[in-house]
C-alpha cells in the first residue's frame, strides 16, 4: 500500500519560507492526516427547499461514534433564518492549507445556498455538537460588489481568504459566473479571477499550488438546472463540457479543455492529494465517464477517459438507455483508492488508482437506484434478458433514491453516503425520496485488497425529522476530510 505512493517534501506556505510547524489547523501531509483521530460526529446539510414543505433548511449534527448511545442519530439541528435557500455544499474557513499558520483555526463552516445565493457561516468551536450561526453574507451584497450568484463550492486559502465558485448572475445566466473572494471575516472582497477571465460555466474547483494551477469544472446555467433536467438543454448549449485551467494564485485563465461528447456535464473535480502530483480526475455526470487530467511536457494540460460506466438498456423509463450519472467522487488521502457513485444505477464503486492511468475496479456495492428489485424499471442485457439489482434493507428500511454525496474517514476505512442531489432533480427522478425523506449510510471499506460492505448497524433516517422528511446532502467532519483539505 504503499506510503511511497505519497512521498514529498515538507509543506511550505505560499511556495516558500520555512517548514510549517504543527501549530495551525489540519495536518502537515495527507499521510499524516490518515493517522488523525477517528470521527465522532459529522455535519450534513439538510434541505426542505423544493420539497413543498415551507421550512428552513438546516445543518444536522450526526453521531457516528459506535460506542455512543445516540449512534447513527441526528443529535442537533441548526435551522437557517430563511426559507428557500437550498443549502448544498460546504467548506471550512481554514484547513490543512493553513497548517503552518499558528493564528488560523478550523472553526467556521461555510454554507453556500445554491438557490437564494446567501452564504451562511456557522461557528462549530463553541460546541461542536451544537454549532451556532455566526454570520450571513446576503445575496444583495454579493451581487452588488461582484455580479455573482448561485454559490456552490467553497475552499479556504492559505492567505486566510475563502474562495467560492458561483454558477451565474442573479438572473441565472451562465455568462455571469465566476469566483467570489471573501476575506477572513467573511466580507465580500470581490472576484478572484481577472476581468474577462471567467469560465464558460461554473461548478467545482481544486487548486494545486506547487503547479501554480487551479482547475474548475462545468455544470450548467442556473436558469436551466434549477427547473429540473431537460435533455434538450444539453443540445441547446445550457450545460458544460469543459475544464478551465487558471494560473494560481493570480486568476488568469490559461487554457480551456473541451472534453467533447465523452465529458458532458463534468461535476466534481479533484487533484491527487500529494501536492507534488500534476494529475487528477473529474466525474462527468451525463456521459458517466471518469476523466483524468494531467500536465504535459510542454506545461499545458490534457485529458483522457480513465473509467467509463456503460449506460444500461432499460424498460419503463423516460429514455431507452439510462446513464449511471456520476455525481460525486473522492480520493483516499494516500491516493490509492478512488470512490464514485452512480446516482441513477444505484451503485458505489471503489477503484485502485496506484497507476492513475489504469484504474482497477476493487469494490462495488448497490445501495439504491432506479433498477433495484421491486422497481418498475428493469434493465436488459444484450440477449434481451431482464435484470434488476439486489439492494438490501438496512435496519428494516428499504433504501430510497440513489447514492449521491460521499465522505471518507481519514483512515480510509469508512465511507459515508447520502442520497439527495438537488431538490428539483430529486423530485424528477426520485419523487418518493422527496415525499418520504432521505437517509445516510456507512460503508465499510477494505483498504488492503479492496471491497465495500454496507454497515448493517448504521442508518440515519431523515424521514422522521421534527419538521417533516428532509433531504440530506454534503457531509463534513470537524477535523477535516479528503474533500475539503488541500495541501500546499
Amino acid at each position: 500500500m504503499a506510503s511511497s505512493a505519497v512521498e514529498y517534501a515538507s509543506v511550505t506556505v505560499n511556495g516558500g519560507g520555512s517548514c510549517c510547524k504543527k501549530t495551525g489547523p489540519g495536518y502537515g501531509t495527507p499521510l499524516e492526516a490518515m493517522s488523525g483521530p477517528k470521527e465522532a460526529i459529522l455535519y450534513t446539510t439538510c434541505v426542505y427547499s423544493g420539497t413543498g414543505r415551507q421550512k428552513p433548511d438546516y445543518l444536522a449534527t450526526v453521531d457516528v461514534d459506535p460506542n455512543s448511545p445516540t449512534y447513527s442519530q441526528v443529535i442537533h439541528r441548526l435551522p437557517v433564518p430563511h426559507v428557500g435557500d437550498e443549502l448544498h455544499h460546504s467548506g471550512w474557513n481554514s484547513c490543512s492549507s493553513c497548517h503552518g499558520d499558528a493564528s488560523a483555526s478550523r472553526r467556521f463552516l461555510v454554507l453556500p445556498s445554491l438557490v437564494s445565493s446567501r452564504i451562511y457561516v456557522v461557528d462549530t468551536q463553541k460546541n461542536p455538537k451544537a454549532p451556532v450561526l455566526h454570520k450571513v453574507v446576503e445575496p444583495e451584497d454579493i451581487a452588488q460588489k461582484t455580479g455573482l450568484a448561485f454559490p456552490h463550492t467553497s475552499h479556504c486559502l492559505a492567505s486566510g481568504d475563502i474562495l467560492v465558485s458561483c454558477l451565474g448572475d442573479k438572473e441565472g445566466n451562465a455568462e455571469g459566473n465566476g469566483f467570489l473572494l471573501l476575506d477572513s471575516e467573511f466580507n465580500v472582497k470581490g472576484r478572484w479571477e481577472k476581468p474577462g477571465h471567467s469560465p464558460l460555466f461554473g461548478y467545482d474547483f481544486w487548486y494545486q499550488p506547487r503547479h501554480k494551477t487551479m482547475i474548475s469544472s462545468s455544470w450548467g446555467a442556473p436558469a436551466a438546472f434549477t427547473k429540473g433536467f431537460d435533455l434538450q438543454h444539453v443540445s441547446d448549449g445550457l450545460y458544460g463540457r469543459h475544464l478551465h485551467v487558471y494560473s494560481w494564485p493570480d486568476g488568469e485563465l490559461k487554457q480551456t479543455m473541451d472534453l467533447g461528447n465523452t465529458g458532458l456535464i463534468p461535476l466534481e473535480i479533484r487533484f491527487l492529494h500529494d501536492p507534488s502530483k500534476d494529475t487528477g480526475y473529474v466525474g462527468c455526470a451525463l456521459t458517466s465517464n471518469m476523466v483524468r487530467f494531467f500536465k504535459t511536457d510542454d506545461g499545458s494540460w490534457s485529458h483522457e477517459v480513465a473509467i467509463s460506466v456503460q449506460p444500461l438498456k432499460v424498460k419503463n423509463w423516460i429514455l431507452p438507455e439510462m446513464p449511471g450519472l456520476i455525481t460525486d467522487f473522492l480520493i483516499s488521502l494516500d491516493d490509492r483508492y478512488l470512490y464514485f457513485v452512480n446516482w441513477l444505477h444505484g451503485d458505489i464503486r471503489q477503484y485502485n488508482i496506484e497507476d492513475p492511468k489504469k484504474p482497477v475496479l476493487a469494490g462495488q456495492v448497490w445501495v439504491g437506484g432506479l433498477i433495484q428489485k421491486g422497481s418498475p424499471v428493469v434493465a436488459e442485457d444484450e440477449d434481451g434478458n431482464e435484470k434488476q439489482f439486489e439492494v438490501p434493507e438496512i435496519k428494516g428500511n428499504r433504501l430510497r433514491g440513489g447514492p449521491q454525496m460521499v465522505q471518507l474517514s481519514l483512515d480510509g476505512k469508512r465511507l459515508y453516503v447520502t442520497n439527495s442531489l438537488f431538490s428539483a432533480w430529486d423530485r424528477q427522478f426520485y419523487p418518493e425520496m422527496v415525499e418520504k425523506g432521505s437517509h445516510m449510510l456507512q460503508i465499510d471499506v477494505n483498504t488492503i485488497s479492496g471491497g465495500l460492505v454496507i454497515n448493517p448497524n448504521f442508518y440515519v433516517d431523515f424521514s422522521q425529522e421534527p419538521e417533516g422528511p428532509s433531504l440530506a446532502h454534503e457531509m463534513r467532519y470537524p477535523g477535516g476530510d479528503c474533500t475539503s483539505d488541500i495541501w500546499i
